[in-house]
């Protein structure tokens, strides 16, 4: 069982027995992790569990005859669920409570039951009924009845699995019998129920002599045995799937009548199995109940050759009622066991695995009973042929042939172009899924491998390639399950083969994971500065306003231009303009079945649109079968990553350029200010804190994961193993960057957008500064100029003015005065260091209490000189005396 299986069962017991407060579920999910086996132990002795329930219960003889019906319909952990029953009535404590419980919730639903309507109004107890609406009540409660008890007929039932077996087949339906097969009852070797036949009165049999008594019950019972009525023994009708019972004359002898009892349940036996073959050998029923019914008939032939060798004495004389019992006797065991499998198999609705699932259950119960063994084995050996021929196909050559839905393995039919399209598209997980019904009880341990052999070979058929098992040899049933265990185990290790080669060597799967992380993971430096410097104008645009093939032409010269040219996939690399930013995308993933998800789905999108440069991320183009891996889902938790690292670049780009700038800035009058000094220290802060999250990001949490993912597929069995690594890759980068912790990543957010503001009010101010000194530089220039020559140069120079001045009545009028700049930049280096001390004391939280170790070294790397140490100690103490508060 999976840890996540164990959760949610556990979570479920809880909800139902409606648990609140305590340990919660965890305890008891580790609990149950510690004491659990690594082998299936379903299998427990229901004999003294099964009594003590009967001794514990009110109505021990409805329990054990419920407990009878539900093993004869063949109902799954029916035992197992008895011995927990068991155990549960040893603990007193446990079973007051679940009394107390189950009281509690039968008055909850009784008051929701008193709150609805009924559909039958009955009138008041002080007035008298009518016998016009007594009828009408009778006739009401009668319908109701009859169409609760009656069961369906064979008909319904045959037209019912016809059209679902022609839904899943709709270019191929499913053979029918003509009509006239279930309309001429002669046929069928079973008793024909008919009025009495008019004719000359008979003499009773009870005035005849004991010696014609015998003869003549024997004549009778030489018909009955073979489905004829006789004439002082007469069948029952029978309704649905009741057993058939006989009348006997009364007025026969006693002596013969206790004989004729003893002999007569053989005929019953005789019904049940000509009925169950009859109709169980229809199309409809699957091919596993047809091929049991034919097992049934070679019996059956055997008793039909006894009766008729028992005809032969009679009319030689030499059969009396005595011989007749004798030699029917070694006969009846058969017949009981068969009649037993038929309604077992009838009442549970058995086909495909559930019918074998059935025989194998009563070949292994009836250990110590040689012949009874034996003669199941034969049933279940010839049962098994057709089901085994469809798990040879699949196991073998990845084909599933299932016209009767029979197959533990059901096809459904998706696209797999899907897996490109749709983020939420598991077409690994659901082509091909498991019907737990249909699992052979014997083939349970082997399930998943059955699955997942056929499965590997299918994606290699997919691709035009044939693939057949060389090992490939015909599966038996046995008693002795490792004979075709070894098989399945055999298939399975070639499949698994087969397609981890094609997609490693063929495809070039690593190649690819490598390419993808060129691009995505930003480790091909010189390729992203030329695209950064290529693309920086265009990237600064509303995202409406940028043409695609121009950033495709862009990315283009990138890649031809860096060493990113010699990789052989650069053009599978494509542009993608996503409609939210990175922070918005991930926060709305992070919802997903939490309680903001529907407040988040359902916010109204912001007024101010998105530049490029936000909405803009990679694609890749994948092809079948790699897109198994590198599915639409893994290529979305790649683009996360790759725009939460490029907008950091992006950041980190324009506190340089703010360093550039104020470089230049320097040469004027205003770089004696105290505010200056102040802005560069908080730029350079700024730029530790980008530059050193972006080398925590790739070269402590990307690489070494990289690593480990690349030593892991090298190791890898199967294609399983690699969705395995390739996922856990990808989710532990996602983790330790960040990304999957709402708090964290809206503290970031505001980080990096503090980091924005910034450098744009330096870029202004610098700018203005420039502008201010270019006029100065102008007026003086001006009064210099003289005569006509120096026209041109005057219009120009004063057009550059009247442009300057525009600029700076828009952008300086805030600016002033120095004290207030001072206080802009002030405030920012407020808003930045309270951020700052916010995050690295979230990380120390989560790096302490969810052991997220690798957190921490981003606090180290932050916090190389003990600067903010001091600070985050007392925060720590505050938290603890408001948690002891």
């Amino acid at each position: 069982m999976s840890e996540f299986r164990i959760h949610h069962d556990v979570n479920e017991l809880l909800g139902l027995l409606n648990v609140r407060g305590g340990d919660g579920a965890e305890v008891y999910i580790d609990l149950l992790q510690k004491n659990r086996t690594a082998y299936v132990t379903t299998t427990v002795s229901a004999h003294s569990s099964k009594v003590k329930m009967a001794e514990h219960s009110k109505t021990p003889e409805d329990f054990l005859r419920k407990y009878d019906e539900l093993k004869s319909k063949n109902v799954r952990n029916l035992d197992p669920l008895v011995y927990l029953l068991s155990k549960l009535t040893e603990d007193k404590e446990t079973l007051k409570f679940l009394q107390q419980n189950a009281k509690e919730r039968s008055e909850m639903s009784a008051n929701a039951a008193s709150s609805t309507t009924t559909s039958y109004s009955v009138p008041a107890t002080s007035s008298k009924m009518s016998m016009q609406d007594l009828e009408e009540l009778r006739k009401k409660l009668g319908n109701v009845t009859a169409s609760s008890n009656v069961p369906q007929s064979s008909e319904v039932i045959r037209k019912m699995l016809r059209d679902r077996h022609n839904k899943k087949n709709l270019t191929q339906p499913n053979p029918v019998f003509p009509n006239w097969v279930y309309d001429r009852p002669a046929l069928i070797g079973d008793f024909i129920t008919s009025p009495t036949p008019v004719g000359d009165p008979v003499v009773a049999i009870g005035t005849m002599p004991l010696a014609a008594q015998e003869q003549a019950l024997v004549e009778d019972l030489l018909y009955v045995l073979i489905g004829v009525d006789g004439r002082d023994i007469t069948a029952q009708p029978v309704l649905g799937r009741q057993s058939r019972s006989f009348i006997v004359d009364p007025s026969l002898d006693m002596s013969i009548k206790e004989l004729v009892s003893r002999i007569l349940p053989v005929a019953s036996f005789y019904s049940t199995i000509t009925r169950f073959t009859e109709e169980k050998s229809s199309f409809e029923y699957g091919q596993v109940n047809h091929a049991l019914t034919a097992a049934m008939r070679t019996l059956m032939k055997e008793y039909i050759i006894l009766v008729t060798q028992l005809e032969h004495l009679h009319r030689q004389g030499t059969l009396s009622l005595q011989k007749l019992w004798f030699y029917i006797q070694p006969t009846m065991r058969t017949m009981e066991i068969l009649a037993s499998i038929a309604t077992s198999v009838d009442k549970g609705e058995c086909m495909g695995g559930s019918t074998l699932s059935l025989l194998h259950d009563r070949t292994f119960n009836y250990t110590g009973d040689s012949q009874a063994q034996e003669l199941c084995l034969y049933l279940t050996k010839a049962a098994s042929v057709p089901y085994f021929e469809i798990l040879e196909k699949w196991v073998y050559r990845g084909i599933i042939k299932d016209p009767y839905s029979e197959f533990m393995v059901e096809e459904h039919e998706l696209q797999k172009e899907k897996i490109q399209e749709d983020y939420n598209d598991k077409y690994w997980d659901q082509r091909y899924t498991i019907v737990q019904h249909r699992i052979p009880s014997f083939l349970q341990k082997m399930a998943d491998k059955i699955l997942n052999t056929g499965k590997y070979l299918n994606v290699v058929r997919e691709c035009g390639r044939d693939v057949t098992c060389p090992d490939a040899k015909e599966v038996l049933y046995t008693l002795k399950e490792r004979a075709y265990v070894e098989q399945i185990e055999k298939a399975y290790y070639y499949a698994s083969k087969v397609l981890l080669d094609f997609l490693m060597e063929e495809k070039e799967l690593v190649s690819r994971l490598r390419s993808i992380k060129h691009y995505f993971l930003m480790d091909k430096g010189d390729f992203f500065v030329h695209f950064m410097d290529l693309t920086e104008e265009e990237l600064k645009k509303p995202v409406d306003d940028i043409i695609p093939p121009r950033l495709e032409a862009l990315l283009e010269l990138a890649l031809r231009m860096s060493t990113a040219n010699t990789d052989p996939f650069k053009d599978d690399l494509k542009i993608d303009l996503m409609p939210h930013d990175v922070i918005t995308q991930l926060l709305r993933v992070l919802a997903i079945d939490t309680k903001q998800e529907k407040a988040i789905i359902n916010a109204e999108p912001t007024e101010v649109s998105l530049s490029g440069l936000e909405a803009f991320s990679f694609d890749y183009i994948v092809k079948w079968p790699l897109s198994l891996i590198i599915n639409r889902k893994a290529l979305t938790r790649y683009q996360m990553l790759f725009r939460h690292m490029f907008y950091c670049k992006h950041v980190e780009r324009l506190l340089c350029n703010v360093w550039i700038s104020n470089k230049a800035a320097k040469q004027y009058s205003l770089h004696s200010a105290k505010w200056f000094a102040a802005a560069f220290a908080l730029r350079q802060r700024m730029l530790n804190f980008v530059q050193n999250i972006q080398y925590y990001m790739m070269f402590e949490v990307n690489e070494p994961t990289w690593h480990i993912m690349e030593n892991n597929l090298k190791s890898a069995s199967n294609i399983d193993d690699v969705l395995c690594h390739h996922t856990s890759f990808l989710d532990n980068c996602l983790k330790d960057c960040m990304l999957t912790n709402p708090e964290l990543l809206r503290i970031f957010s505001k980080l990096m957008s503090v980091c924005v503001m910034f450098t744009n009010c330096m870029q202004r101010f610098t700018h203005s500064m420039m502008i201010d000194s270019e006029m100065k530089r102008l007026t003086l220039e001006h009064g210099t100029m003289e005569g006509s020559s120096a026209s041109a140069e005057r219009t120009e120079e004063a057009e550059k003015k009247r442009l300057a001045s525009k600029f700076l009545a828009e952008h300086v009028d805030a600016l002033k005065s120095d004290s207030g700049f001072e206080a802009t930049i002030s405030k920012f280096d407020s808003n930045f260091s309270t951020l700052l001390l916010e995050l690295l004391d979230k990380l120390s939280i989560y790096s302490t209490n969810d052991c997220e170790h690798r957190m921490i070294n981003i606090i180290y790397r932050l916090d190389f000189n003990g600067f903010y140490t001091e600070r985050l100690e007392r925060m720590a103490i505050e938290r603890s005396q408001k948690t002891a508060a």
